[in-house]
C-alpha cells in the first residue's frame, strides 16, 4: 500500500459493477486525503477575502465558496465515520499505511480552514457573535487533532517504521506538522474575540508557541525532503502534485507571522507601558521573516511547476493528490497579501492577485474533475 500515491483511480475497477455493490463499497476507501477537498476549496475562500474582500463581488464569491466547504466538510466527515463503522479493518489498515497516515493531518486542517471563513464570510449569513462561536468550536478541535498528528505521526514513524530503510521522505511528510501553522494563521482572527488581559495576551502567546512547532518542526522536514529531491527520487505519476505540499508550511508561516503581529496590540495594550514597543518587534519580525520566507517560498513554486511539468509530459493521471495544487496555492496567497498589508506594498498585492487568478483556476479544474470521477464511479475506488 505504500506505492498508494503512485496509482491512478482504479481503471480496473468495472464501472458496470451492480449498484448493490457499489453501495456496499461506497464508504470502503473514504481515507483522510479526502479532507484536502475541503483545504482546497475552504482556502479559495480566505485567499480571495485577503485579496480584495472590500468587494461586494468577491465577498459574495467567497462566501458561496466557503458554504460549499462547509457542507464537503461534513459530509466528508459523515462518510469518513461510517468508514470506520462499517470496514474498521480496512480503515486500520489506511491508518497503518506509511503513506497515507501522513494525510491524517487533513482533518485538523479541514476543520481550520472551514472555521477561518466562518469568521471571514460566514458572519454575514451567521451573524458575528454565532460565527466567532462556530470558529472557536473548530478551532479548538482542530488545533487538539492537530497538535496530535504534529506528534503521533512521526512518533509512530519513529517507532513502527524504523526497519524501513527504503522509505525516503516524501512531501506528504508535512501534513502531519503543519496544522498547528494553521491553527496560530487563524487564531489571529479569534485574538481581538478573547477577553482582554491576560486571557488575550496567553491566546496570542499560544498562537505563537504554535507557530514555532510547526515552523521547526517543518523546516526539518522540508530540508529531509529537498535532499531527497536533489537524489534525483523527484515524485511521478499520481505522487507528482504532492510536490506543491512544499509550499504550504512556507506560505502559512508567513501569513500567521504577519496576522498575528497585526493583532498584537490589541492583546499587549494592557501589559506594560512597553506594549507598544513589544508589538512592534513583532510587526518587525513579521515583515522580515515573511520577505525572506517568500523568497525561499518563489523557488519551491518555481521547482514545483517544473516537475509538473516534466510529469505532464509522460503521464499525471488524475487523483485525489491533485488537490495538493490547491490549498499550498492558497497559503502563498494570504501570506503576500498579509505582507502587502503589513508593507502597503502595491507589488505585493499585485502579486497575490495573480496568484489568486492561479489558484480559482487550479481549484476549478481539480474540482470538475473530482466530482466527474465520483459520478463515474472512479472515485472513492481502492488504491
Amino acid at each position: 500500500m505504500t506505492e498508494i500515491l503512485d496509482r491512478p483511480l482504479a481503471p480496473d475497477v468495472p464501472l458496470s459493477r451492480s449498484s448493490a455493490k457499489r453501495r456496499a463499497e461506497a464508504f470502503a476507501h473514504i481515507t483522510p486525503n479526502w479532507f484536502a477537498a475541503v483545504m482546497g476549496t475552504g482556502i479559495v475562500a480566505t485567499s480571495a477575502i485577503s485579496v480584495a474582500g472590500d468587494l461586494s463581488a468577491v465577498r459574495g464569491f467567497a462566501t458561496a465558496i466557503w458554504l460549499l466547504a462547509a457542507v464537503l466538510l461534513v459530509v466528508i466527515a459523515v462518510a469518513f465515520g461510517v468508514h470506520w463503522v462499517r470496514h474498521p479493518m480496512q480503515a486500520r489498515r489506511y491508518a497503518a499505511d506509511p503513506v497515507m497516515v501522513q494525510f491524517y493531518g487533513a482533518i485538523p486542517m479541514a476543520l481550520l480552514t472551514v472555521g477561518a471563513g466562518t469568521i471571514t464570510v460566514g458572519s454575514s449569513i451567521l451573524g458575528t457573535g454565532a460565527a466567532v462561536v462556530v470558529d472557536a468550536a473548530l478551532w479548538s478541535v482542530g488545533t487538539l487533532l492537530g497538535l496530535g498528528t504534529a506528534i503521533a505521526v512521526p512518533f509512530l514513524m519513529m517507532t513502527r517504521q524504523r526497519r524501513r530503510s527504503d522509505l525516503v521522505a516524501l512531501p506528504a511528510w508535512l501534513m502531519p506538522v503543519v496544522p498547528p501553522m494553521v491553527s496560530a494563521t487563524t487564531g489571529a482572527l479569534l485574538v481581538d474575540h478573547v477577553p482582554a488581559g491576560q486571557w488575550r495576551v496567553s491566546f496570542l502567546l499560544l498562537c505563537y508557541l504554535l507557530f514555532g512547532l510547526s515552523l521547526f518542526l517543518g523546516l526539518i522536514t522540508l530540508s529531509m525532503i529537498y535532499g531527497r529531491l536533489v537524489h534525483g527520487t523527484v515524485p511521478t505519476g499520481c505522487a507528482a502534485p504532492t510536490i506543491w505540499i512544499t509550499l504550504g508550511v512556507i506560505g502559512q508561516s508567513v501569513t500567521a507571522a504577519n496576522s498575528l503581529a497585526a493583532h498584537a496590540d490589541s492583546a499587549l495594550a494592557w501589559y506594560s507601558s512597553d506594549s507598544h514597543t513589544i508589538a512592534t518587534g513583532l510587526r518587525i519580525f513579521g515583515v522580515g521573516y515573511g520577505v525572506a520566507a517568500t523568497g525561499l517560498g518563489v523557488a519551491m513554486f518555481a521547482l514545483a511547476t517544473a516537475v509538473t511539468v516534466h510529469n505532464i509530459r509522460r503521464s499525471m493521471p488524475f487523483a485525489l493528490t491533485w488537490w495538493s495544487f490547491t490549498f499550498p496555492i492558497g497559503t502563498c496567497v494570504t501570506g503576500l497579501a498579509a505582507l502587502g498589508t503589513a508593507l502597503d506594498s502595491t507589488m505585493f498585492r499585485i502579486a497575490a492577485a495573480l496568484l489568486l487568478g492561479v489558484l480559482v483556476t487550479a481549484w476549478t479544474t481539480v474540482f470538475t474533475r473530482t466530482v466527474a470521477a465520483v459520478l463515474d464511479g472512479r472515485l472513492p475506488a481502492a488504491a
